[in-house]
């Protein structure tokens, strides 16, 4: 009996050192996260084991907005970003900070509208809203000053003949425009999914347009590299990207007609609710989910459209471009390797 409990205990010791030299050996990386539906991939690839597989554990850092992990991921305080292609990014590679912007996260295909205009359901009701004409001198919720989605509030606002200057923008993280057009804070908000349905499910706003009507297949979300990410920790910066393509088509799975309803919506489902505040699957079952193109490619054509209205804003030099922001080798790399996706049926 004492040769069996000594046995077990040398057994039980042997598995707890095997398994602190496996965490020993895991590269941390740090991500920064909105919080929001657009964030599913990184959620995947690590509930399903992709990133330990590669030898990656990932520490999942929230922000209030895309354009707020700039400052981060330049100072190497973050290693990943899921964010947006904003101004402070092009002002950040114009100082000779090497971030990059590395694949998608998140466009708006037609029917894959996910940040939607929302107009508070009270002015719709009275009549004080009838037409983005009428969104002159309202106040309209973004997610931060020169970010995308900046662009795509500009883009609404030309179908109506107004300038940026005929709102007034006020700047939240996505849950707190719920807040805001509860408290009547803000008339009318740009806000991404899952705040977007939830805001409409409690009666407090109206969904007037979504974002692929406003502005199709703008390049709303991306994944960006830190430079110390790409240049001292290449083999990880590799390994990342490639759970990261196995995750995107796990996605690309879960979609079908402008919903989370493919072969693979109950599982992308459950990982919503378990890794975002929103905790009812059936607000994940109502949202409109983006777009994520499978290999992680970009939309260069809406970049170049972003950029010239940042110029346009005087928020960007003229001399910056497109291409110092972009390195689409990690997933080229990646997606050479795991092949060409294959849609589940």
């Amino acid at each position: 009996m004492k040769k069996l409990l000594l046995g077990a205990a040398l057994i039980a010791c042997f598995s707890l050192n095997a398994a602190s030299a496996i965490a020993a050996e895991l590269t941390k990386v740090k991500i920064g996260i909105v919080s929001a539906s657009s964030d599913i991939a990184f959620f995947i690839a690590d509930k399903k084991g992709y990133f330990r597989e590669e030898g990656i554990e990932v520490e999942f850092v929230p922000f209030d907005s895309g354009a707020k992990m700039v400052a981060p991921l330049g100072a190497g305080q973050l290693d990943v970003a899921g964010g947006s292609v904003s101004a402070g990014l092009y002002n950040a590679v114009a100082r000779g900070i090497g971030i990059k912007v590395v694949a998608d996260k998140g466009s708006t295909p037609p029917g894959y509208g996910y940040q939607p205009l929302l107009v508070r359901k009270d002015l719709v009701e009275s009549g004080k809203y009838k037409s983005l004409a009428d969104l002159k001198g309202m106040k309209v919720a973004g997610s931060a000053t020169g970010s995308a989605s900046t662009s795509t509030m500009n883009e609404a606002l030309k179908k109506a003949g107004l300038k940026p200057s005929d709102v007034e923008r006020v700047f939240l993280s996505f849950p707190q425009h719920i807040i805001a057009l509860e408290n009547k804070a803000v008339d009318a908000a740009l806000t991404t999914e899952p705040s977007a349905t939830e805001a409409v499910r409690r009666g407090v706003a109206v969904r007037i347009m979504g974002d692929d009507e406003i502005y199709p297949n703008h390049q709303l979300a991306v994944v960006l590299y830190s430079a110390e990410f790409i240049g001292e920790q290449s083999d990880a910066a590799k390994a990342f990207m490639r759970a990261y393509i196995r995750a995107l088509r796990d996605y690309n799975d879960a979609l079908a007609n402008g919903k989370l309803a493919g072969p693979a919506a109950d599982e992308v489902i459950s990982i919503l609710t378990e890794y975002t505040p929103i905790k009812d699957a059936s607000v994940y079952r109502a949202i409109v989910p983006q777009g994520i193109d499978p290999d992680g490619k970009l939309n260069t054509a809406s970049l170049e459209n972003d950029l010239k209205y940042f110029q346009s804003e005087g928020l960007v030099p003229a001399s910056a471009t497109v291409a110092q922001i972009l390195d689409a080798s990690f997933a080229d790399a990646a997606v050479k390797e795991l092949g060409p996706y294959q849609a589940k049926k």
